[in-house]
């Protein structure tokens, strides 16, 4: 399992304790001096967070806390109001985190709710990044009295009662409006739940250098993606950029079908084929100027499996990326197309919508499958495809959608405001971009196209997935800022891609 080098790393909680452990042992770097730059990054961020007023610093026993210990001597050295709170016995405390608190200029208080009244900011240094599960008491009852009392929190690390390593959240858990994570960001940070805890994340260089011994196998992704996809030339022909076909359409939703085609046009294909209910095809004609369409045996306007050969004949006649299921429907006819299409056809396939649904409960039929495979689920389908509930989706993303592309052996994007891809040896590729206006009918099928053409570009499953996203994500955000967050429909994400593409690229 290797990173992509065109994403930041995200080490999980084990991982980081072993580069820790590496750079006080290998390095023999003083573990009191890495504390020491935490709490000095620490101190920076609750300042500009609360440039003025009482800062209410909670301390748990561990490091952690110890960091707290750290960030209150400074902002009292500097001049600023502070209450020190443990929350533990003082003897409790030992190692790094003591010899911080025999520091302390200002006397340690024992918690009671009391203590937030008037604070500017309080500061959660409570648990950190080795505790899992649901916060114990005493912290279940900090974290309760730190959210019901309406200061703005600033977070260590991680919010209190977010896993580091997943995002899950087992209980309560700290609500922070900033973060400061130490050395590097951490996956818990950026996928749901804890991202929604998380507010601002400032990643905190505490020194330890870049080469610990630790392997990563979540990480961000970047613009250095995008600028390292495939672009037109002065040799280019429409062959060299690729063809994607899209499979789908149907009475009542031929949009879904021309939305994708459309976006694999404006993501980069050479040309593009809609694959498209015959008894519908004079309206996707109508409808798609640049697209080519190819009328497949059809049953009132739904596709039936008979044309899963007509889909096999296509390809092999002109080769490309198949895009299988934008507004397929839910006939069985059109549900056994998109089963056939997907075990008869060998071709680079991005599956989506109810050819999603086509495999509820039988994952594993993807897996014989020898070309590269993308599945695009959203949260409803991923938990059809697992035969789990959406809210057990929601709860551990990052969890099912790496169970997801092991049972497909194929790369899954979980769709979210933190889009997850990820590779069937549990390589996942989180997406930072925030793009609340994608949250709009049809923008799914704008994103199977467009990771359908870059796809056909050349690129691999993993980085064709993770560029479509972050690609998609600029275009939604650009569009927004043209129409308004709420004013943006589909086909002004379709319309925004190329530009995203380019000032993306640099």
């Amino acid at each position: 399992m290797t990173l992509p080098e065109w994403t930041t790393p995200l080490p999980d909680a084990p991982q980081m304790r072993a580069t820790d452990r590496w750079a006080i042992d290998e390095l023999q770097i003083p573990s009191l001096d890495l504390m020491e730059r935490a709490g000095e990054g620490l101190a920076r961020v609750i300042a500009d967070t609360a440039p003025e007023g009482r800062v209410v610093v909670l301390c748990g026993p561990g490091n952690n806390g110890g960091d707290g210990f750290v960030a209150a001597r400074l902002l009292h050295d500097a001049g600023r109001d502070v209450t020190v709170v443990a929350v533990a016995e003082a003897d409790a405390y030992s190692g790094d985190a003591r010899a911080n608190l025999e520091r302390l200029p200002v006397p340690l208080l024992a918690f009671d709710p009391a203590v937030l009244d008037g604070a500017a900011v309080a500061v959660d240094a409570l648990l950190g990044t080795g505790v899992r599960g649901a916060p114990r008491p005493p912290a279940d009852a900090v974290i309760a009295a730190l959210n019901g009392s309406g200061v703005p929190v600033v977070a260590a690390d991680i919010p209190s009662g977010v896993d580091a390593s997943t995002g899950e959240v087992a209980g309560d858990a700290v609500r922070a409006v900033a973060t400061a994570t130490f050395a590097a960001a951490k996956p818990g940070l950026w996928v749901q739940p804890g991202k929604a805890l998380a507010g601002r994340v400032e990643v905190i260089d505490i020194g330890i250098p870049p080469g610990a011994p630790v392997t990563p196998e979540a990480g961000l992704s970047d613009d250095t993606l995008i600028r390292r996809l495939p672009r037109r030339g002065a040799t280019s022909t429409k062959f060299t950029g690729g063809h994607v076909l899209v499979a789908g359409g149907s009475r009542g939703m031929t949009g879904a079908a021309c939305l994708a085609a459309e976006a694999a046009a404006r993501a980069g294909a050479g040309y593009v084929t809609a694959l498209v209910p015959a008894g519908l095809e004079d309206i996707f004609e109508i409808k798609l100027t640049e697209v080519m369409t190819r009328g497949l045996p059809d049953a009132d306007g739904a596709h039936t499996a008979s044309g899963a050969s007509h889909v096999a004949d296509a390809v092999a006649q002109h080769g490309g990326v198949l895009v299988l299921g934008p507004g397929l429907g839910r006939t069985d006819g059109a549900l056994a197309f998109a089963r056939d299409v997907a075990a008869t056809v060998d071709a680079p396939l991005v599956v989506d919508a109810d050819a999603l649904n086509a495999h509820a409960g039988a994952l594993e039929s993807i897996a014989a499958r020898t070309a590269p495979t993308i599945l695009t689920p959203h949260a409803g389908e991923l938990g059809r495809l697992l035969d789990v509930s959406s809210s057990d989706v929601t709860a551990r993303r990052l969890h099912h959608v790496r169970e997801a592309a092991r049972l497909a052996d194929a790369v899954v994007v979980l769709k979210g405001d933190d889009t997850i891809a990820a590779a069937p040896d549990g390589t996942s590729v989180v997406n930072p971009i925030a793009a609340p206006m994608l949250a709009t009918a049809g923008t799914g099928d704008v994103l199977a196209g467009t990771i359908g053409a870059l796809l056909a570009s050349g690129i691999d499953a993993l980085a064709a997935a993770a560029a479509g996203v972050r690609l998609h994500a600029l275009a939604g955000r650009l569009a927004g800022a043209e129409r308004g967050a709420d004013g943006v429909i589909a086909s002004d994400v379709v319309a925004a891609l190329g530009r995203a593409r380019d000032l993306a690229a640099g």
